[in-house]
């Protein structure tokens, strides 16, 4: 997620170089945009969303485009982003920054800070060579960040902390209770030792009582063109996300079914 956001960012900013901008059409169903747009049809505004990996921010700046009413926190652990994220809280009013990862506990961990930065990670690379720098830094988890910052919910979550999402949920229990949308980047090939991979997260929020209700912002491997992660959102098995489990109205069935006879009509 974070690795697509910033290629999208990079893109507008050249394009603005050259005195162009990059303007959307209408939101992509398949993007984050996309995502937001759809939820805030069914007329869901969270309360407060968390932003776990914030990076520079944006997932919280095109969040708020759609959900400007919520409370925002964004929680970070690296000095380089520091400056970014606040120029991010500044222009969202109560808007906070959290210095530190989100984990099971709050005891001290080491974070192996990649060049590139997003990379960054609790966990160790496959390829041994791009493991990072290792660092120090400070942990809370989500229980005690919302208890003591008096956050309610209903909780707009977004983890993105490469393969550390479970350690992440591990000390969210209790607002997970709140918690009515999840999005968690998911692997589909083991990038770093230990990490889960798709199957696991599934099996975990279900656990949980979470399944899949969207997907979005696919990313795919350099090497061989594989899907390599995806953005998922969960939302409550029996919330009220669910309730409604028909495909469409009786117009729009009517509708469809005429387009795929006239396809067949035309043959391929």
């Amino acid at each position: 997620m974070k690795i697509l956001l910033f290629i999208a960012r990079l893109i507008k900013k050249t394009l603005n170089l050259f005195g162009l901008d990059l303007r959307k059409a209408s939101e992509n169903r398949t993007s984050l945009s996309g995502a937001f747009e759809q939820l805030r049809k069914t007329g869901f505004t969270p309360a407060t969303v968390i932003d776990v990996g914030a990076a520079v921010g944006d997932f919280t700046v095109e969040c708020y485009r759609f959900f400007p009413d919520s409370k925002y926190i964004l929680i970070d652990p690296l000095e380089e982003n520091r400056e970014k994220l606040n120029n991010v809280t500044k222009n969202i009013p109560g808007a906070k920054h959290i210095m530190a990862i989100a984990d099971s506990s709050t005891v001290e961990r080491v974070l192996n800070v990649h060049t590139d930065l997003v990379g960054s990670s609790l966990y160790l690379e496959q390829e041994a060579d791009l493991d990072g720098v290792p660092r120090k830094v400070p942990a809370v988890t989500l229980n005690n960040l919302c208890k003591e910052n008096g956050l309610t919910g209903p909780y707009l979550i977004k983890i993105d902390v490469q393969g550390a999402e479970l350690d992440v949920l591990a000390g969210a229990d209790d607002i997970l209770n709140e918690a009515e949308y999840v999005i968690l980047e998911v692997s589909f090939f083991q990038f770093v030792k230990d990490g889960p991979q798709f199957y696991d997260i599934v099996s975990f929020m279900k656990s949980k009582g979470f399944v899949a209700y969207d997907m979005f912002s696919a990313h795919y491997k350099l090497i061989d063109g594989a899907l390599a992660q995806n953005d998922i959102a969960f939302v409550k098995e029996y919330g009220r996300f669910r309730n409604d489990h028909i495909y469409s109205t009786p117009q729009q069935r009517e509708k469809l079914t005429k387009a795929m006879l006239s396809y067949r009509q035309r043959g391929f």
